[in-house]
């Protein structure tokens, strides 16, 4: 007696032209209806496919769910931009901590010799 494992099932892919369509006929329909999550069953499709497919849409990308998202010049450029940014505050964020440091050595050091100044001036007028 030979037991086989079943195979696994293969993923689904989507056309783009799938996709576009369902997402038109899932928002032609009203919000909170019962008719969309019938339009999900009948698809076998779930809440998360509308959701990552908007998305998609949204940002430009939308293809077949396989591979890498075809990504445009300006998705690629808006994603560098973005790096950039997340790095230039980051590195501001550094600088304002190091000039707080600084002004605070600042300031002890102009209370320093503000106090040098009057021990200094109270020791001339104590030998007069």
């Amino acid at each position: 007696m030979t037991s086989q494992q079943p195979e696994r099932p293969k993923r689904r892919t989507f056309t783009k032209a799938y996709k576009a369509r369902i997402l038109a006929a899932f928002d032609a329909l009203p919000e909170g209806s019962a008719e969309r999550g019938a339009l999900l069953r009948a698809e076998r499709l779930y809440h998360s496919h509308i959701e990552h497919w908007r998305k998609q849409a949204e940002t430009g990308t939308l293809a077949a769910s396989t591979g890498k998202p075809v990504k445009s010049a300006e998705a690629e450029e808006l994603a560098r931009l973005r790096a950039e940014n997340k790095k230039l505050k980051a590195a501001n964020d550094k600088l304002a901590g190091e000039l707080g440091k600084t002004r605070t050595a600042l300031d002890i050091a102009g209370k320093a010799f503000a106090l040098l100044q009057d021990i200094s001036s109270s020791a001339d007028s104590e030998k007069k």
